[in-house]
């Protein structure tokens, strides 16, 4: 399983790493004005895919069919349908989405931006459907190649454009080249059709997921909307930039914790022993993400921000901390999502996102009435809270997920949290190398290294894993 788990974060931190140096490439190569534009892009990807989202690639993993040939070829003709329908709302929107922001001369690359759903429609479900036997080979090579190409052709593009369309361009073979791996790697012939009764449980398993990707794209993009609409592409850059690398690490170890527990999880739902430990060790290990991120953007936040962005972004660092801390809460609540998830139940990740998104209109008035970046991730960040609360009180209530063991890792997480904000207010990161770390970033350090030898079944597993190796 060590190997699996390895496999697994190393495909995954490859696709997401590649598509942040894609974004740092472009960052460096256009002016940050072109880079607010781009970063636009995947905001108008993420509300049409979020939108219309039914998780038919988890459907594929815990369903008791989802290794049938037939019920894969409904799953693909129903995403065909998907994606022609997300296509024509994307062009749909586009010219109002390029008004909303203030760049009406974009308006053009959203409507061409169209296609990409168009595309993705035709992916093979085999990579999908490989995660069932823990087979994750073909799932990490339709994510890492299509990243690869997509930085390969940045510089081409840039000497062809040398602006924003570098993106677009990026976006589309990336796409294309997505769609490609995944036949190519595929073990049965790409078949599709159009079942109604497949689709009618594929929508109830998934609205619940659709919901919760309406929620996810105001949780997501909805600060960064306020952004760009009220205090210009500049500052819509900044924010953008300071979110891509908080955000990027936590969505590259928790897509990986997700892709390895919720398949162990559904395997054991008929021995409730072994389904509490594997709960416990969900939750424990998105804790950790959390926590690493905390630790690294308090740590070595500035140098990195100067070294991966350049002197250009070097402003985020005035509010890189919170950020991180506003990610990694957002992030621990995947742990007793994906607990309700393999038992079937899709609304945990719901209620623990409704906080955020109810606290938007707050940041879109502090937004008006000239407040800053900051303020609006301080409103995040307690919305977060909420929601963290939220999701593990449903979770607790809807599965057999106790707190027990849990309460130490929680409140010794809460309390690196609360740490690394107070230190980060006051000596925000510095872009130049560490030379003495003084005692508040110590004892940032010493609360979040007790957070995580408080986790026993966590410890419990590495050990285990790590006996098992030496042998």
């Amino acid at each position: 399983m060590l190997k699996k788990a390895a496999q697994v974060v190393t495909g995954n931190a490859l696709g997401f790493i590649l598509s942040l140096v894609r974004n740092l490439l472009v960052a460096r190569l256009v002016s940050p004005e072109n880079y607010g534009i781009a970063s636009s892009f995947a905001l108008a990807m993420s509300l049409i895919e979020m939108m219309s989202y039914l998780g038919f690639n988890q459907l594929m993993v815990v369903d008791k069919d989802g290794d049938e040939p037939h019920f894969q070829a409904a799953m693909q003709g129903f995403q065909i349908l998907r994606g022609c329908f997300s296509s024509v709302m994307l062009f749909i929107v586009a010219r109002p989405y390029a008004s909303f922001l203030h760049i009406e001369h974009a308006a053009w690359a959203f409507e061409v931006l169209a296609i990409v759903p168009f595309i993705n429609g035709f992916q093979h479900y085999d990579p999908f459907r490989a995660r069932r036997h823990l087979n994750f080979t073909p799932m990490v090579l339709s994510t890492t190649i299509p990243a690869l190409i997509a930085v390969i052709v940045v510089w081409p593009m840039a000497l062809a454009w040398g602006d924003y369309r570098i993106m677009l361009g990026s976006i589309i073979v990336q796409q294309l080249a997505t769609v490609l791996i995944t036949h190519m790697t595929a073990e049965r012939p790409y078949r599709a059709t159009l079942d109604r009764a497949l689709m009618r449980r594929a929508t109830a398993f998934g609205w619940p997921i659709l919901l919760n990707g309406i929620l996810l794209f105001g949780v997501f993009n909805g600060e960064r909307l306020i952004v760009g609409r009220e205090l210009g592409m500049v500052q819509f850059a900044y924010f953008s930039m300071a979110f891509t690398l908080t955000l990027t690490p936590t969505l590259v170890l928790a897509s990986s914790g997700q892709s390895l527990f919720l398949p162990q999880l559904t395997r054991a739902l008929d021995n409730p022993r072994e389904f509490q430990r594997l709960s416990d060790l969900s939750v424990e290990c998105f804790l950790v993400i959390g926590l690493l991120l905390i630790l690294g953007s308090s740590l070595v936040g500035g140098p990195l921000v100067h070294l991966l962005a350049g002197k250009t972004y070097i402003a985020i660092l005035s509010f890189l901390v919170p950020m991180a801390v506003m990610q990694a809460i957002r992030v621990a609540k995947t742990g007793s999502a994906v607990v309700a998830l393999s038992i079937g139940k899709t609304g945990n990740a719901i209620i623990g996102n409704l906080p955020r998104v109810a606290s938007l209109p707050i940041s879109y008035w502090i937004a008006l009435n000239g407040g800053t970046v900051l303020e609006i991730i301080w409103v995040a960040l307690a919305a977060e809270v909420v929601g963290f609360a939220a999701a593990l009180w449903v979770a607790i209530k809807g599965t057999t997920l106790t707190l027990g063991r849990l309460v130490l890792p929680m409140a010794l997480s809460a309390l690196t949290c609360v740490l690394a904000t107070l230190d980060a207010l006051r000596t925000p990161p510095l872009p130049g190398p560490i030379e003495n770390l003084h005692p508040g970033l110590l004892l940032v350090a010493a609360a979040g290294l007790a957070a995580l030898l408080s986790m026993t079944e966590l410890r419990a597993y590495t050990l285990a894993r790590w006996r098992a190796w030496r042998r």
